[in-house]
């Protein structure tokens, strides 16, 4: 019949089974060096003084929400009109909430230097952005911001 034996470690066995333990741990954290995130390249554009583009601000819980046609003058918003209801509120209360497209991509680059989880910025083939998308924390609630810019055209 077999006989169990009971097996006990000693402390010179522990110490050698934690120091190699500790090792193994310290050696997995010489793999490669993290990579960062920098700015995705976007391609060369300059904002005009004098525009007007049409913006389409959604999601989130921010009080820039609704469809607009914006018009720039001298690199400020001097007229925005409200295409749709939300619009014609956000004009008519805090017009200072329209932004030019600058602002906008200002408002990107703040997200990404302050860690936001996800910062997108689509491109027309001339460089002007034409969608952007921010969201703080992926897993939270109304952070999100999405924008949409169409019938841009530069004013003389």
């Amino acid at each position: 019949m077999p006989t169990t034996t009971a097996v006990r470690l000693r402390p010179r066995a522990l110490s050698v089974v934690a120091t190699a333990g500790a090792l193994m741990w310290v050696v997995s954290g010489c793999g490669e060096a993290p990579t960062s995130t920098t700015k995705p390249s976007a391609p060369a554009w300059k904002e005009p003084a004098s525009y007007t583009y049409t913006l389409r601000s959604t999601e989130g819980e921010r009080p820039l929400i609704g469809t607009f046609k914006v018009t720039v003058r001298d690199g400020k918003v001097v007229r925005a009109v409200g295409l749709d209801d939300s619009g014609r509120h956000v004009v008519d209360r805090t017009p200072q909430h329209i932004p030019t497209i600058a602002d906008l991509l200002k408002e990107a680059e703040t997200a990404r230097e302050e860690g936001a989880d996800k910062v997108d910025v689509s491109y027309a083939a001339d460089g002007r952005p034409v969608t952007l998308a921010i969201d703080w924390e992926e897993n939270g609630i109304d952070d999100e911001a999405a924008y949409a810019l169409s019938d841009y055209e530069a004013l003389g």
